[in-house]
């Protein structure tokens, strides 16, 4: 049977305690596995509002209708409202999502600062942003995480390096076509299980794509057989709210296709690290996205091995 595996993304408060428990109840109906990435330090939604005065996010935030989706509340946390603390907040809806036999790895501390920053972060900052997510993981779950997948797939070269010291089994930061070993600068790291599809906010508002036809447009890239798993991120501040009719379709559509919905342990559990191809890893950009975001790039050596 093919295989689809879920990334979901919590970004915020809100997203934790609303997005999460619709999300897992969709879940449970349809038998579907699914790996939860979750932040667990202050949620400053509110600060990204000051996106808005950089090129083309006003016009991506009236596209995607991002106010609509999360809430003018969560659009002021952290800012006009009080910030807080996912992870101590939210306590009880994380334990929840692991005693039900969901994958849950850590997309990070606070999603916003590490958008804003990573990029031209020093090894320090970075090595403390993942401590202090690290250390409140274990805090709630008491054991260490086993995977990671960074907000908005913004990474540097110090936090890849350090997804292979926190001994991470896989991690899910980069967009791509297929797991891989990265290297960066011919250092061997971490296996990436990369997300394949694009996103809703990416189809949204583009080449006549709405929310009524979303979803099937999205099962358009999945229809013709594909050699590896897809990979589908998608966020519970949106398909866990104002989307859940979108993701209902998803789901039935994918189980009509013929496939299985897994969470991404299960893609690492057949995955064969002594195999797996190596890629370089890069700056690149995704159609629908601003900006750029680490991607899989070329295979390592592969001109050396065409020419043996």
């Amino acid at each position: 049977m093919r295989q689809l595996a879920l990334r979901i993304t919590a970004s915020t408060y809100r997203g934790t305690l609303q997005g999460i428990p619709k999300l897992v109840e969709q879940l449970r109906q349809h038998n579907a596995g699914a790996t939860f990435l979750v932040t667990l330090g202050p949620d400053h939604s509110g600060r990204a509002i000051k996106r808005l005065f950089r090129s083309g996010h006003l016009k991506q935030a009236l596209r995607t209708r991002a106010i609509s989706h999360y809430g003018f509340a969560t659009l002021l946390t952290g800012t006009l409202l009080p910030t807080p603390q996912i992870g101590r907040r939210a306590t009880s809806v994380l334990r929840g999502l692991r005693e039900s036999g969901f994958e849950v790895g850590l997309q990070g501390w606070d999603r916003y600062a590490w958008e804003d920053h990573i990029n031209a972060a020093e090894a320090g900052w970075t090595e403390r942003q993942m401590h202090l997510a690290t250390d409140r993981y274990a805090d709630i779950f008491k054991t260490t995480p086993t995977t990671h997948g960074a907000a908005g797939w913004q990474m540097n070269a110090h936090a890849l390096r350090l997804t292979q010291r926190m001994g991470l089994r896989y991690a899910s930061d980069t967009r791509g076509t297929h797991p891989y070993i990265p290297v960066q600068n011919g250092e061997m790291l971490c296996p990436q299980i990369p997300t394949t599809l694009p996103t809703t906010d990416e189809l949204i508002g583009l080449n006549g794509v709405s929310q009524d036809n979303l979803a099937e447009t999205l099962l358009s890239h999945t229809a013709e057989e594909s050699k590896y798993p897809h990979v589908f991120t998608l966020r519970a501040e949106r398909e866990g709210m104002k989307l859940a009719s979108v993701f209902e379709k998803l789901l039935t559509g994918w189980h009509e296709q013929g496939y299985s919905i897994v969470a991404m342990q299960d893609i690492a559990d057949q995955l064969d690290r002594d195999t797996l191809p190596h890629h370089q890893v890069t700056h690149g950009t995704v159609p629908g996205r601003l900006g750029t975001l680490m991607v899989q790039g070329a295979e390592f050596l592969a001109n050396w091995k065409d020419a043996a």
